[in-house]
């Protein structure tokens, strides 16, 4: 009998409908492993290879009311990746933060140069739009195997696909791990806002319109702690128990939350 690690495979329109299709798919079909982190007595995690496909992650709704953590968190969690608001917390000699994505892909340091990886997947793309070389990387092997919490996230791969007057930017993230419940879901919802966002500078070089493509997400080992399944429990009632539309936001709904948000981070800086 093989004890392979299952790879799952999920698609989805919008981002709830992807990730909830994942979370439930790793929840059914998972194989028991133990972490790192399990205390004694606490249950083997869930865990696969998970595949996720979302079709238009720009549609609402993009957002799923049992995702773990309020919209102010989601709002603050987008402008860490996107705009980098927290960059400033790296310190790792006092104890805190090793890195950010957003450092890693905006400004990774190597040997005594800094390379924004973002504005060379624009500029590349730009010029070979269908070059198979847009690619950002975070991992660094000089200090991440050796940290308590190394990333992630490790690359982020675009590519367009093009018409005469009409292009679209298609995104491919790559995870070493992640928390299928309590972390995926606001991963999704930054990286594609960073796709949106990468999509309206194309345009303004292609000088056409570029839309925001399908992403897929590909994580080695998408999981489900065993320390938390009572409080996963939540969420399948949640899932059970309410239509689809009852267990989404469109981003409308949540935009006063993310002025809050705005309002603290505003506050935060000066």
């Amino acid at each position: 009998m093989k004890n392979d690690i299952p790879t799952l495979l999920v698609k989805g329109k919008s981002i709830p409908e992807a990730w909830e299709n994942a979370v439930l798919e790793v929840w059914q079909k998972g194989v028991n492993l133990k972490t790192e982190y399990d205390k004694e007595g606490q249950p083997p995690s869930k865990d696969c290879t998970m595949i996720m496909v979302i079709e238009e992650p720009m549609s609402e709704p993009r957002i799923h009311r049992a995702f773990p953590g309020g919209l102010e968190d989601l709002e603050v969690y987008r402008q860490e990746v996107v705009l980098g608001i927290h960059d400033h917390w790296i310190n790792p000699d006092e104890g805190k933060w090793t890195y950010t994505y957003h450092k890693r892909l905006f400004q990774y340091e190597i040997e005594d140069k800094i390379i924004d990886q973002i504005n060379y997947i624009i500029s590349k793309l730009s010029q070979v739009p269908y070059s198979r070389r847009g690619q950002a990387i975070t991992w660094n092997p000089k200090l991440d195997p050796f940290t308590d919490d190394p990333p992630c996230l490790q690359r982020i791969w675009c590519r367009i696909t093009a018409t005469d007057d009409k292009a679209c930017l298609n995104m491919n993230t790559h995870w070493r791990s992640r928390d299928a419940y309590k972390a995926s879901f606001m991963n999704i919802f930054a990286l594609t806002d960073l796709q949106n966002q990468m999509a309206v500078e194309l345009a303004k070089k292609l000088k056409k319109d570029v839309s925001v493509g399908r992403y897929v997400d590909i994580t080695d080992s998408f999981h489900i702690y065993g320390s938390y399944h009572n409080e996963f429990n939540n969420f399948l009632k949640i899932i059970g128990s309410r239509p689809f539309e009852d267990r989404t936001w469109h981003t409308k709904f949540a935009q006063p939350f993310f002025k809050k948000a705005q309002e603290k981070i505003e506050k935060e800086r000066a």
